[in-house]
């Protein structure tokens, strides 16, 4: 069982904290892990392009050659012409089952963890919505790029958070591989890490 720090919003250690080995503690599946961010990314994806193929394009309204062997006017190499392997609409969606997500979303926290990069705090109570309160506490912890994860309800941190470049907040329920990878740190409240056991044990 993993046991580490936990901090104050000022960066002052206060304590420490015991993290179940069956989220934080896992071994890593990079292959499940890597299947989460691919399908992660090609769900993000429209599939909406497309460009006509020779078939599609419209032919001349007069008569402009004989009837048969010349090829012209729709073929690729005229003005005019279709497109050569044309690109059509299509779906990028893949699907991975659930045991795959929460084994994937389990190895990359525990990775983080591994890594000393996952910082608990006691909590984040802001008692006004300002960016410069969020900002001074990374400053404290010597964060600059974060995932912070947050109990629901806590509105004041993820809206004094929100105009700082290169963090992200997310509530215990939308957290996914591809951020929690993404960003160099991890932090998480310990309401927020006792809502993650609760949900991935």
């Amino acid at each position: 069982m993993a046991n580490v720090s936990v901090y104050n919003i000022e960066g002052k250690e206060v304590g420490t904290i015991d993290l179940s080995d069956a989220v934080f503690g896992v071994e890593v599946n990079e292959h499940l892990v890597h299947m989460a961010v691919v399908s992660q990314l090609a769900n993000k994806r429209q599939g909406t392009q497309k460009a006509k193929t020779r078939s599609e394009v419209s032919g001349g309204g007069r008569k402009p050659w004989r009837q048969k062997g010349t090829g012209h006017t729709r073929s690729p190499q005229w003005t005019g012409g279709g497109v050569v392997f044309a690109p059509t609409p299509r779906d990028y969606s893949m699907k991975l089952n659930k045991k795959e997500k929460r084994a994937a979303l389990k190895s990359a926290l525990s990775s983080r963890v591994a890594e000393n990069k996952f910082i608990v705090i006691d909590e984040m109570n802001f008692g006004e919505i300002k960016t410069k309160n969020f900002q001074n506490m990374l400053n404290s912890l010597n964060v600059n790029k974060a995932l912070v994860v947050l109990e629901d309800g806590n509105v004041n941190a993820e809206l004094s958070a929100r105009n700082i470049a290169d963090v992200k907040t997310a509530r215990t329920n939308t957290i996914n591989v591809f951020d929690i990878l993404k960003y160099n740190t991890v932090i998480a409240t310990k309401a927020a890490v006792a809502n993650i056991e609760e949900v991935y044990a």
